[in-house]
């Protein structure tokens, strides 16, 4: 291999580097999350992993030769959260893009739970708050980010003792045998207490067939929302109008979800604004020209905006944009830095497909 061929191998390597480290740093926030405080956790590094139920069905199968009974081992309970000032969290929700309606909703929300402690504190009578919520919306519009702001929210005003967010949708619940989906549940129920638990398109727990168990988790959790008041919340996301159905279909659900809160669509400046945080981020500039071919894309591919998939939509084009990127630094002799970060016309024409490799 002669020394021109090594250049342009370290070069590739770097390249490929870069990009994986850029896209990681992406991955966990893709609505334009400000960086914290130096003095503060940031929010996508906190524990949040451990408190999340991403298993797979198949994951939950017992392992070969065994069967799955009511002894569990103990669950190793969730570490609370540090207290955030609640100031800073506002002028983090401020700073999200787009969902004005939702973050009006939320400032409620807070000063609502704000004068209802200071009642408890000069001790004057107080009704019963009810801080369960439902999601609606499609795809990409940030209903999870808001849950996990809430759940800071509500860990900063001592209302939940950990702040924890435990996100499932139906797999996590429901197992396919009598009895062992509110083991399961209840198993979810006590990673999430102290914080909030988010369940993802909770409409598929309302099975149709007489076999199904989703009623079951849903019994489970309602049972849990009572018993629990005082240090759990529940947010039910989905569809709207799946979401609707469901919690009318079940006087239980009716009764403990009375906050609706409707996330809309990103419209196109929106999401131009999230494609520049994504930018932002990655140290990467635009050359002239790329912004209006960038709209055209965004504009083309959200045709349909329960498959675009709104902010992740401007997530994968943007990953499409890079792949692109990296296919012309390859090819170059020499790459420098201000190559490294500029993204030129032809990188979204390739990635739209508009030109031929």
């Amino acid at each position: 291999m002669d020394r021109k061929d090594e250049i342009i191998l370290q070069q590739m390597e770097l390249i490929r580097s870069m990009t994986q480290r850029n896209l990681r740093s992406m991955s966990n926030d893709f609505w334009g999350t400000p960086l914290a405080p130096k003095d503060q956790t940031p929010a996508d590094d906190r524990k949040l992993p451990e408190n999340r139920d991403t298993s797979k069905p198949e994951e939950n199968k017992p392992v070969s030769g065994q069967q799955e009974t009511a002894k569990e081992q103990p669950q190793e309970e969730a570490e609370a959260l540090p207290k955030e000032n609640i100031a800073d969290l506002q002028a983090e929700l401020d700073s999200y893009i787009g969902l004005e309606t939702v973050k009006e909703e939320v400032r409620s929300l807070i000063n609502m739970v704000s004068v209802y402690k200071l009642r408890k504190e000069h001790n004057l009578p107080t009704t019963d708050m009810s801080l369960h919520m439902v999601f609606t919306g499609n795809p990409g519009t940030g209903k999870t980010m808001m849950a996990r702001m809430m759940a800071r929210i509500y860990r900063s005003l001592d209302i939940l003792s950990k702040g924890q967010l435990v996100e499932v949708d139906r797999s996590g619940l429901v197992a396919g045998y009598v009895g062992q989906t509110a083991l399961k549940t209840q198993k979810v129920i006590q990673k999430a207490m102290g914080g909030v638990l988010f369940i993802d398109e909770a409409y598929a727990l309302n099975g149709k067939s007489e076999n199904d168990f989703g009623q079951e988790a849903i019994d489970t959790i309602l049972k849990a929302m009572e018993d629990n008041r005082d240090d759990l919340v529940v947010i039910v996301a989905g569809y709207t109008d799946l979401m609707d159905r469901f919690i009318h279909s079940n006087p239980g659900l009716e009764s403990r979800f009375n906050r609706f809160l409707h996330f809309a669509d990103y419209n196109a400046d929106e999401m131009l604004k999230i494609f520049h945080m994504q930018c932002k981020k990655g140290c990467y500039q635009l050359a002239e020209g790329v912004e209006p071919l960038v709209r055209d894309y965004i504009t083309e591919e959200n045709g349909d905006p329960e498959t675009f998939g709104n902010a992740r939509g401007v997530r994968n084009i943007f990953e499409h944009i890079l792949v692109a990127q990296n296919n012309r630094l390859a090819a170059m002799q020499t790459v420098t830095r201000e190559d490294l970060m500029t993204i030129t016309p032809d990188d979204i024409l390739h990635a739209r497909g508009k030109i031929d490799e």
